[in-house]
């Protein structure tokens, strides 16, 4: 809020670290934690290193704590936004992004419902990437 981007990501990258040291991999606070510190990394636009981290993290927290809970779920979408965001996102790769946050969706809306506040963020970001992949196959409008 303060601007002080930098400062917030060393901040997360110190706590993702600790815990990581203090817990192991595996541990709910650990994954918790980097997804917080990729989130901050989305905000910054760095989008090679979101994607990066997660690929390693996200098949931890799935194995971890399973496909239907919150953490996997969270990270999964923070992907599927570092996928489409990136400005060299290709068109599969938002494509990915689309299909990938209507699985995450789904399986939020039957096990959290949908009333649920990470439910309603997943909705969210579906409407954002099936936007930006409308925006990506309209053909630009001719020039007379």
């Amino acid at each position: 809020m303060l601007g002080r981007y930098d400062d917030a990501l060393r901040a997360q990258q110190d706590v993702y670290s600790g815990r990581l040291k203090l817990h192991g991999e595996e541990h709910v606070n650990t994954l918790v934690s980097a997804n917080n510190y990729v989130r901050t990394l989305l905000g910054l636009n760095r989008y090679k290193e979101a994607k990066s981290l997660l690929r390693k993290t996200i098949p931890v927290a799935r194995r971890v704590l399973g496909e239907n809970h919150d953490v996997p779920l969270r990270m999964r979408q923070s992907y599927a936004e570092a996928l489409y965001k990136d400005d060299c996102a290709t068109l599969n790769d938002v494509r990915e992004a689309v299909a990938s946050l209507e699985e995450i969706e789904r399986t939020a809306r039957r096990v959290l419902g949908g009333a649920n506040p990470i439910t309603s963020m997943m909705e969210e970001s579906l409407r954002e990437v099936r936007e930006a992949l409308r925006a990506r196959e309209t053909p630009p409008p001719r020039s007379a």
